[in-house]
């Protein structure tokens, strides 16, 4: 049974910070989620491309991934270096959108546009910029789980 939730919406007056208080029984991975999401929407992540650094939200990175001891953040046209490694991207990302579905690579599953099967149990992610990425055997089971496919 679904529990119904109340939300209230105040006004801040103007020089206050924004401030969101949680009230709940329990915090339920659904309820983490959704925290991570307010966050996220709000927080920068630090990227470079040669000797420029940039702060890009995460939602406009399709993917992440580690090449010769570097880890790349991949736009729709794009491609960003970061200071992160993939299991400190994986950790800061938990509750987001973000899958890791190799050793090599975590993908932005509101990036992708399709699934496919592949051969040998894998799976084939069709990026909304026409990016193709496998999802190895190891990851495409969690995976299917996460999406109830």
């Amino acid at each position: 049974m679904v529990t119904p939730m109340k939300i209230t919406i105040q006004d801040c007056p103007a020089g206050e910070e924004d401030e969101i208080i949680i009230r709940c029984k329990q915090i339920d991975e659904q309820l983490m989620r959704t925290i991570y999401t307010l966050k996220a929407g709000r927080d920068k992540m630090t990227v470079s491309q040669g000797e420029k650094m940039f702060q890009v939200p995460p939602s406009d990175i399709y993917y992440f991934e580690a090449v010769d001891n570097r880890v790349y953040a991949y736009m729709q046209k794009e491609v960003y270096e970061t200071k992160y490694k993939l299991y400190e991207l994986e950790r800061r990302l938990q509750y987001t959108d973000f899958f890791r579905i190799s050793k090599s690579t975590i993908i932005n599953l509101a990036k992708v546009r399709n699934f496919s099967p592949s051969f040998n149990g894998r799976l084939e992610a069709c990026m909304k910029n026409e990016e193709k990425l496998i999802i190895s055997r190891q990851y495409a089971t969690t995976l299917k789980e996460k999406l109830d496919l």
